[in-house]
């Protein structure tokens, strides 16, 4: 057995190459989102048919739903070039001119994390998508004069988890805005069974369901949780993943029926228990868990509100009394204050 060292860069790398290996190749292969998938498909058959490049298309919706994996599929359906960046990443108004500027006719251009352009850097963006051109400053001074270059007709698609922060000059650029949902329980199954099928794994239908129940409503959390019982299943079950192995791997990684890990406890039980049920503010709970109140907003709140263990008040979160029950905890008394109402 080798002794290779594994570093964490060298396993976020078989982490991304792992992910990619089970995406899919076309989009009828994509599993949810069929109404999302219905637009793309009418869109990209029609740029097909006119021979022209599809309409820019804006996906926003929580992270691991299969925004870059759509991105992807929509390239590979025109049979175009795909090019890929972040955001983060353009600094200048150079590193995007650089970019645009030698895009082919038709190509996929991907921006991931959309909503942290930079103005000057956005403010280039706004005539490439509208008018396919690109100004630039010659020059400087008195002297200096703007330059404007034509650019190939591409397609552009934006990827962002906070389209809130998207200004609407540069929404209002993109013909389709569309959001991913997160995902019910059959199809998450489905996605389950279809990466065990690609991974050759030997699995039962109730043990993918369970997975499945468990992910979040997420497929990025699926897969990585099919990847971690495999390992399980590997070392104490002869490779074969029953619906006990399942059980026993995702209780084990204490992941619950529900997929919550342990900041959603945290958050819940901050809400329940030390505030009685709220309501109280996003920032209170996030200084009571150390945790930054973005990230409750962006990536824990949603599903606890999906599942019905949390309310947004204007005054704040309030805890369900399906979140009392489960969590059981006794929900406060009623006082003289809320038997006013």
């Amino acid at each position: 057995m080798s002794n290779r060292k594994v570093t964490a860069g060298s396993q976020d790398e078989e982490d991304k190459k792992f992910e990619a290996s089970l995406r899919p190749r076309r989009l009828a292969d994509f599993t949810g989102q069929p109404k999302l998938k219905e637009n793309l498909a009418i869109a990209i058959e029609a740029a097909r048919q006119r021979g022209d490049a599809m309409d820019h298309v804006l996906l926003y919706g929580p992270p691991g739903l299969g925004k870059t994996t759509l991105a992807q599929l929509i390239s590979q359906e025109l049979e175009v070039a795909f090019e890929q960046t972040a955001a983060p990443i353009l600094q200048k108004k150079l590193d995007l001119t650089g970019v645009l500027t030698n895009v082919q006719a038709r190509q996929v251009f991907f921006i991931d994390e959309i909503h942290r352009l930079l103005p000057d850097v956005e403010e280039i963006l706004y005539s490439a998508l509208e008018d396919f051109r690109v100004d630039i400053m010659v020059g400087t001074g008195p002297g200096a004069r703007t330059h404007s270059l034509p650019i190939q007709r591409f397609t552009a698609v934006g990827a962002t988890t906070r389209q809130g922060l998207i200004s609407a000059p540069l929404r209002g650029r993109f013909g389709l805005v569309l959001r991913l949902n997160h995902y019910n329980e059959e199809d998450l199954t489905a996605i389950v069974l279809r990466s065990a099928r690609l991974m050759e794994l030997s699995i039962v239908a109730e043990a993918a369901g369970e997975i499945a129940r468990r992910a979040r409503g997420t497929p990025r959390i699926a897969n990585r949780l099919l990847r971690r019982v495999r390992d399980y299943a590997q070392v104490r079950a002869n490779g074969d993943i029953t619906f006990p192995v399942a059980m026993t791997a995702l209780d084990l990684l204490e992941v619950d029926r529900f997929g919550l890990d342990e900041i959603d406890q945290k958050i819940m039980l901050t809400i329940l228990d030390k505030y009685a049920g709220g309501p109280v503010g996003i920032n209170t709970i996030a200084a009571s868990i150390d945790e930054e109140s973005a990230t409750i907003e962006e990536v824990y709140e949603p599903y606890l509100m999906q599942l019905g263990f949390l309310d947004r008040t204007p005054r704040g979160r309030v805890g369900t009394r399906r979140a009392f029950d489960y969590f059981k905890i006794a929900p406060p008394a009623a006082g003289p204050q809320n038997s006013l109402f």
